[in-house]
């Protein structure tokens, strides 16, 4: 693996909604394999939702995989670069969207880490703290390739999807 790259892992979703969960279990096994490993510079964060206030997390990193469940028209799961963006697509002023996170890190920071979000198919929203069945066959896909690619020295940017 290539060195020096500060690497951030950023998944979020929420677990009470089945396959919502679907970022919050990647980065938990995630966070074990790199531990197990005993790899460096590579954190691992979970949330609900991402902030305003991630902004500043991103700052410091030179990469940053976004993890987050879809009900998008695609097999398992793909991964694409995020561009900064102004648009903020959730419901409420509390979540807001990778690009948007991105676009504060630059204004605020003058920073431009690189930024890519690993979608996973879900199948299931309903209220119960379990992955279906599918969604957990995509989880692992996903991981395995992750985990080849964090071997390999983290480089996206040859993915479009998947």
């Amino acid at each position: 693996m290539e060195d020096a790259k500060n690497i951030l892992i950023y998944a979020y979703g929420n677990p009470g909604r089945q396959d919502d969960g679907l970022g919050n279990a990647f980065a938990e096994n995630i966070e074990t394999w790199i531990t197990e490993k005993a790899i460096k510079g590579i954190e691992v964060e979970s949330n609900y939702q991402l902030n305003i206030e991630d902004s500043d997390l991103i700052s410091t990193k030179d990469i940053v995989l976004f993890v987050d469940a879809t009900i998008e028209e695609i097999e398992n799961f793909y991964i694409d670069e995020v561009k900064a963006s102004d648009a903020k697509i959730e419901f409420t002023m509390h979540a807001v969207s990778p690009a948007f996170v991105l676009n504060l890190c630059n204004q605020i920071y003058d920073k431009d880490p690189k930024c890519y979000l690993l979608h996973i198919k879900g199948y299931e929203w309903g209220f119960k703290e379990e992955l279906s069945e599918k969604a957990i066959e995509n989880l692992n896909l996903a991981l395995d390739f992750v985990k080849k690619e964090i071997l390999l020295g983290l480089n996206f940017d040859k993915v479009e999807s998947l």
